[in-house]
Order: C-alpha cells, then structure tokens, then sequence
C-alpha cells in the first residue's frame, strides 16, 4: 500500500489525542483476598474461607471525580458445612471450590481531587462477567467435578424444570476504597468490594435432594455419593440416610456472592500531571 503524504498527516492527527492525554491512563494489578457466601456459609464474608486473588487493571480518568476502570481478576471461592455452627448444616456435610475468573468494567467516583489533595476515598459500581466450575474431594481425597455430577437432578427428564447450570454468570462489583499518589508516576489504592451473582449455583448447591434410585441409573454412584454426604459425618457410611426426593437440600430465596479485597497500584502512562492536564510550558524570552 502507498504511503501518502497525506495518509501520513492524518495518522499524526489521530495520535495526538493519546500522546496529549496519556496521562489520564492507568495500568496496574491488584493483589488481594477473595471470599465467598452462599448456601455453604452463615455470613456475608466468612473470614475463614479467604483466599487469595490477583487481578490487572487499567484506568481512565474522565475527569476530577469520575474514573473508569476495566480489570481481570482471579480468585478463588470455597466453603464446607463443617465448619458452620448449624447441626443441620454439619450434618449435610457438602463442601465446594471453585476457581473465579472475572472480567468487569467498573465506574470509580472520587470524593476529592486526587492530583490537588494526594489521596481520596472512592465508591465504586460496576458490571461483571465471571467464570466458575465448582469441585469437591471425594472420599478417597480426589477432586471431582460436581457440575456433570448433576447432584439436584439437572439435565433429567424426571425433573425437566431443572437444566444444567451455566458455568459463566454475572456479577455486580460494588463497594469503597481509598488511594493516594505515591509519586508523579505511581498510586496506591485499598478496596473492599462485593459481588452479587445472577447464579445460585458456585457452591452446586441450591434446591432440593432428588430421589437416589432415579440419580444412580442416570448419573451413576459418583452423583449420589457427592449429592449427599451426611453419612460421612461419623465416619461410617450407613446406608439407608440418604434424603427422601425433594427433602431440602439448599436454598434458592438468595443468589451467591463473592468478594475481592485487597491492594491495587497503579502507573500513570505519559508523566504524571493530572487528568489530561499539561504541564505548563513557559515561551523562553528574547532579549535583544
């Protein structure tokens, strides 16, 4: 292809805007603890199943108090009905992890001018995407799939108001934080937040038991020893405990959550001063 002088022009016109406002950009990573609660769990955030999470993050500032923020962030979600105080939930037995994959887009609004006073407090609000696919170690210690397991009956013609679940659902981040300039270059942040999910299922836990016979001729052993595991609670396997067909097995009133927490740093790209501002630059003076 021919490069014209006027071809040449124009891509240096469409290049001024980025390199005149670089510096309302952002690139940086998170570092932080993931939680998780839903049916396996008692409260919001159970300290006791933190877990580590990383995410990158890139930045743009609209202005003084808006920004907008894209990130993809890992983290891990897990939770056993062992460790609840409930005797009903103990003695359920059920027990999930899963790895988290999230990608959102997040509006950040700033309560001070971050270049004029050196930090703010932020809330923030946004829109997810997450991927999930929860596990749990059987008996012998290995980690199965629970989704093909199809533990409430999924995917059977007994049951055709319940359909596999989608392991890909959407979150709504939320939450505050705070964040102050280290240099011209570099800012540090701290957040909490929380995510609502369009999906009961990150625990594979949500309705009812189905009926044992029908879930061992279509799904086998496996989905029933991970359907119910109560008789494991003795350490004795006592056959005949297992639920009657739709005897309770979870709770569908709630969708699940999962939260992010941590640490983001991030590099301003193009020089630290200010959203799209410039640095002044002074005409030298001429003297005769």
């Amino acid at each position: 292809m021919k490069f014209s002088k006027s071809t040449g022009i124009l891509l240096l016109f469409m290049a001024v805007p980025f390199f005149t406002f670089a510096q309302d950009w952002h690139v940086g990573a998170f570092a932080g603890i993931s939680n998780y609660s839903g049916d396996l769990s008692q409260q919001r955030v159970d300290m006791k199943y933190t877990r580590p999470a990383l995410g990158l993050l890139v930045r743009k500032d609209i202005n003084r108090y808006l920004t907008i923020r894209g990130s993809f962030t890992w983290g891990i979600a897990t939770g056993a009905d062992s460790t609840n105080s409930s005797k009903d939930l103990v003695a359920r037995n059920l027990s999930f992890r899963t790895n988290i994959f999230e990608g959102s887009l997040i509006g950040e609004i700033n309560f001070f001018d971050l270049d004029e006073k050196g930090f703010t407090p932020y809330v923030f609000v946004g829109v997810g995407g997450f991927g999930f696919d929860p596990t749990a170690k059987d008996q012998s210690g290995n980690r199965v799939r629970l989704r093909p397991l199809g533990t409430e009956g999924q995917g059977l013609p007994q049951y055709p108001t319940r359909q596999p679940y989608d392991l890909f659902s959407f979150s709504f981040p939320f939450g505050a934080g705070v964040k102050a300039i280290i240099n011209d270059n570099w800012t540090l942040g701290f957040e909490i937040g929380l995510r609502p999910t369009t999906t009961d299922y990150m625990d594979d836990v949500s309705t009812n038991y189905v009926d044992q016979n029908t879930l061992l001729t279509y799904r086998g052993q496996k989905s029933v020893d991970m359907a119910y595991r109560g008789d494991e609670v003795t350490g004795k396997v006592t056959p005949g405990t297992y639920p009657a067909d739709g005897t309770k097995r979870g709770s569908d009133k709630y969708k699940d959550w999962y939260a992010f927490s941590g640490f983001t740093i991030t590099y301003r790209l193009g020089g630290g001063s200010g959203w799209g501002k410039q640095k002044a630059t002074r005409c030298p003076i001429l003297r005769p």
